[in-house]
């Protein structure tokens, strides 16, 4: 099973930025598609953004303009860079990948709190 480590989480004030980032412990060229999601409390997991091996990326229409999802096969990482953030934006955000032979795995997750 391909491991996640993921970090960047943290507590940040509306309007402010952070980055989140997840490295698998496989081949980053071996990674399908690279997904983030997030959980916020006493709602279900949604899918945050997606970005395939081709580097094509989609949205969840309440993140669109606002998050960037980007592949650094250098650093065999995925980033999810997120600004302007809101209240709403508050949850446990997890990296989930697929392979090219179909395996799927997720991290642990990373709190990203948006407070003032």
């Amino acid at each position: 099973q391909v491991q996640l480590v993921e970090s960047g989480g943290g507590l940040v004030q509306p309007g402010g930025s952070l980055r989140l980032s997840c490295a698998p412990s496989e081949s980053i060229f071996s990674m399908r598609v690279m997904r983030w999601y997030r959980q916020a409390p006493a709602k279900q997991r949604e899918l945050v953004a997606s970005i395939t091996n081709y580097g094509s990326a989609n949205y969840a229409d309440s993140v669109k303009g606002r998050f960037t999802i980007s592949r650094d096969n250098a650093n065999n990482t995925v980033y999810l860079q997120m600004n302007s953030l809101k209240p709403e934006d508050t949850a446990v955000y997890y990296c989930n990948v697929m392979t090219t032979d179909l395996r799927g795995s997720w991290g642990q997750g990373t709190q990203v709190t948006v407070s003032s």
